[in-house]
Order: structure tokens, then sequence, then C-alpha cells
């Protein structure tokens, strides 16, 4: 039996779909202890973990190895004051390390702060201002270590920094030291209410919010895996993600070992699709989790055979019904699409036992009580478009949503005005009760996977000298789903050009990470403003469809 059933009591109907799940669990529940060590005890050599690269380097990890080298980097850790509610900054892409450092900053109550190794030095001066965080550990690659000593000089801030693999100037080896660290460790006090991961989401204004989720999140992740993704016990489960992004914690160790299943991970920089099938076939995946650009990727490549695989699942962005169609032809597999945000675990999906729809986010997770309303807060009719929310059916806050905004109490209270959470994202319900994406009232864009706010780059742009207004939205692009593109009004002086859209490209995008890159410069007279003076991004987006 799966370790999970032991946390929750599901009730299914005859197809096996899930029509209700309630939670139990001590009030110091913790998934290093609760779950790893306790699998590595009843079964020690179960497969946790299968994990390659590009260069053909392979291992395979059993819950008696995560448990050995967590204990070992936890011990680590212990030994160089990182305690309790202390924060860590995690910048490991996909090496094994992130494994076996999450699982360790779990058991000693540290929280993780996951960042993508795509940050500028400015990015990292910015999270480590807003969260105080104690410690970074970084990837050698990438130049990561250079942006990370920048931002520490410039900042001035009194840090323990590790890498991993390689000794790096200025960092502790920390896969040395795990080498040589016991491996044995005594439970350390935590609360289930305790913070235990914070993730940095872009907003629409600004820079990035601070999202905190408590130790019970890993347990809201069982729907995720075992309903959605249909991660099954002794198989092997793929989610395609950086271990900087929330979609990690989605797809890549939590729901996934609660449910029984081993993760695949393949460390890669440059994505190739062929590549991709290779590991799918080669390892025998069952099951499949990916942006919708990594399947419309696969479909223009050609789909090769794919006979391991069992299930496909897909979130992020907008899944066009063709790509839905032509990989169906191909694998005779449905792409189930999910929903949900970094605030929250799955909020709906096209689950286990029903027949996917392409093009629908999927019906309500039983987990949540989901609802659309409008301004007012009634509920539409069926067809009427409303924001998605979350009540809390027992007057306490639901499993799996975030306990805070780091360091903003207001915008938190904000977002669960009337007693609900809200999404800020917009849908409709059909007949048979199907949710269809309708937008953000946001306006974040989701370019190839990723989310990203237009209020940071507009930060850049505008103090360009040529820049006198701008506004920054996301555009339909065939691969990436989205493109970021900027629409500038120029200071008086300058002339619309190519030599100044490349220049203007130039200046923005080597001060931001690479996903954020602008694509596109459209030159403007005037924008289109509100009443109060607000730039109408919708009807850019709109003129952009045109």
């Amino acid at each position: 039996m799966s370790i999970y059933k032991e946390f929750c009591t599901e009730t299914v109907d005859e197809n096996g779909c899930l029509i209700n799940i309630d939670f139990h669990y001590p009030d110091n529940f913790n998934f290093g202890y609760d779950v790893v060590d306790k699998i590595a005890e009843r079964t020690p050599e179960k497969r946790a973990m299968v994990w390659c690269n590009t260069e053909s380097e392979e291992h395979f990890f059993t819950f008696s190895d995560i448990k050995r080298m967590s204990n070992k980097a936890a011990n680590v850790l212990l030994s160089s004051g990182i305690k309790r509610g202390d924060r860590v900054i995690v910048a490991l892409k996909r090496h094994y390390e992130y494994w076996f450092l999450a699982v360790a900053l779990h058991k000693i109550g540290a929280v993780m702060i996951p960042v993508t190794h795509m940050l500028t030095a400015d990015d990292f001066i910015y999270r480590l201002n807003a969260s105080d965080a104690k410690a970074i550990v970084a990837t050698p690659f990438n130049n990561v270590p250079v942006h990370v000593l920048e931002a520490v000089r410039k900042g001035s801030f009194n840090l323990k920094l590790w890498t991993v693999q390689q000794t790096v100037e200025g960092f502790r080896n920390l896969t040395e030291e795990i080498d040589e660290a016991e491996d044995t460790l005594e439970r350390q006090e935590t609360k289930a209410t305790d913070p235990m991961v914070l993730y940095f989401t872009s907003g629409t204004t600004g820079y990035p919010k601070g999202v905190i989720h408590d130790y019970t999140y890993p347990l809201a992740h069982i729907v995720t895996a075992a309903y959605w993704q249909q991660a099954e016990d002794d198989g092997l489960h793929f989610t395609v993600s950086e271990t900087g992004w929330a979609k990690a914690s989605w797809g890549k160790i939590y729901g996934q070992w609660l449910v029984g299943s081993a993760v695949m991970v393949f460390d890669f920089d440059n994505f190739d699709p062929r590549q991709l099938a290779t590991v799918i076939n080669k390892y025998k995946v069952t099951s499949f989790c990916a942006p919708p650009t990594i399947y419309r990727y696969l479909v223009k490549k050609g789909v090769p055979e794919l006979p391991s695989l069992k299930h496909t699942s897909t979130a992020g962005e907008y899944l066009n019904p063709e790509i839905f169609r032509l990989f169906k032809e191909k694998t005779g597999l449905e792409l189930h699409e999910g929903y949900g945000q970094t605030e929250t675990t799955l909020l709906a999906a096209n689950f286990k036992g029903m027949k996917a729809v392409d093009g629908s986010l999927g019906v309500p997770s039983p987990q949540y009580d989901v609802r659309l309303i409008l301004k007012d807060g009634s509920e539409p009719k069926r067809g009427e478009i409303g924001e998605i929310v979350v009540v809390p059916k027992d007057g306490k806050k639901p499993l799996g949503i975030f306990s805070a905004y780091l360091g903003n109490e207001e915008l938190y209270k904000e977002a669960w005005r009337g007693g609900v959470y809200h999404t800020g994202d917009s849908a409709w319900m059909d007949d048979n009760g199907a949710l269809w994406f309708n937008g953000r009232f946001d306006d974040i864009i989701k370019s190839g996977g990723f989310r990203i706010g237009p209020g940071e780059i507009e930060d850049i742009l505008i103090s360009h000298p040529a820049v006198l207004e701008c506004s920054v939205i996301g555009v339909p692009d065939p691969l990436r789903g989205q493109a970021v593109k900027a629409i500038v009004v120029l200071t008086e002086g300058y002339e619309p050009s190519h030599d100044l859209d490349k220049e203007i490209k130039e200046y923005c995008n080597s001060r931001l990470a690479e996903y954020k890159w602008i694509r596109i410069v459209e030159f403007t007279h005037e924008m289109p403003k509100t009443i109060s003076g607000k730039i109408k991004k919708a009807e850019q987006r709109n003129a952009a469809m045109n």
C-alpha cells in the first residue's frame, strides 16, 4: 500500500474517479521523516530517483540512499549553524544534490527557497534582501557563482555559500562535505504549520512576490500525482521542470514519492525533443508531464514511438487543440490539462477516470471548493465568465493553499478578501461542469512554460533614455505559447528605427534572465488608457491578436 493512504481517506466512483478526499496527519508532520525515512525503513531498496544527463552519466537512487544522503546534508547544515526557520536559497538546476538538500532542509526545519539558475546578480540581490537568507547553495555552472558573488559584493551580505560537484573560489564544496558527514540524524523538532518552502513568483507590478507554504504542502500534492499525473506505485514519473520553479514541487518529489513512484530527472540545458524521447524510452517512463511548449516541439519534430508511457499531462499555458489531436493520433494518449498556481496546488484538471477534453482546464478538484464568482460576489450562469476562487470548506485555510506572502500581510489579506482565495484568473464553466480558461486579471505572461510579470521588465525598459513610456505584454508565439512584447513611446528627440529596436532589446535583455527576454519591440505615439490613466493592456493584447 502506498504510504500516502496513511495520511488521507479517499472516496472514488466506479471509474476510479476521485469524489472526495479528507486528510489526517500529526501536528509535527514532516515529509523528510514521515515519508522518505518511513519508506526507506520499510522498503530500503525501493527506487526513488533515476537521474541522467546529456553526458550519458546516470545514477539510480533508492529511498535508503535518499534517507542517508539527506541525513548527511542535514548534518552539514546543522554543523554550519543553519537551524529551524533559517532561509536557504537553492539554485541547483536539475542536479541530483537538489533532492538530498531539499529533504535535508525539511528535516532540520529550514525554509528552502528554490530559484532558477537563470537569475542575474540583481535578481539575487532582490531575493536576498527580501528573504534575509542565511545561505545559498548554487550550481557551479552557467556563471551562477559569478552572479552570486557579484550580488554578495554589491549588497554586502554575510552569507554561507556552497556549490556542488566542483570547488569554486569563494564557495564551500557541499558535495565533499556531504561525503564526509555522519549519516545518522536525530529527529529535529518541526511543526506542520512551520514555513517549509518559499517561492518567488512574478507579479504584474513591481518585483516578485514571496509565496510561503507550510509542511502540509507535500500532502496536498497527493491529488496532483495520483489523480492528475496518474503516477503509479513502482512506476517512473517524469515532469519537465528545473528545480527553481514550483512545477518541480508539483512533479518531481512530493506527490510522486507519496504515491510510491520514482521520479525521472534529466539534467540538460538546451531542450532537444529527440533527446527527451530517448530518455523516456530508455528508462521506461510510465507517466509524463510537461508544458504545452514541449508537446508542440515533439509534434513539430515528429513524435516517436513512446511505448512505456501510460499517461500524459500538461499545464502552464494554452494547449492548442491541434497539438492535442496530433499527439493522441501518434501515441494514443490524451493530454490531460491541469490548472493551479504557485500559491496553490492543483485546483482543476482532467482527472483519472474522466475523458480528457482538449482545451479545458478540467473539473474542479474534489480537494477544494472551487467556484466562479462575479464582481458582486454572486455566481455566474453557465457559460458566463467569472473569477476562479477557493472557498474554505470548514472555515480553515485549505490544505495546499499558501500561508503567507513574504513580508506583505496586506497583499495576503487582499488575496483572501471576502473570506475566499482569489486566484486572479477568469474562466467559464460549461454544462458538464468543466472550466475553460479565459485569461488573467493581472496580465501574467506565460512563455515557454515560464510565468513572467511585466512589471520587472517595464522597470528596466523605462530606464533606457529613449523610452518615455512603456507597456509589456504577451503575444501569441507558435513555439513559446507567448512571446514578450514591449510597446514603447519614445522620448522627444528619438525616432523609431531598426537600430533603436536592437539597442533597446540589447539594453534590456542584458539585464534580464533569458526566459524574460524581449522578443518584439513596437513603437507607438500613445498608449490606450483608462480615465484613471492606467494602460489598457487587454486592448493592446487584442490588437496584437488581430
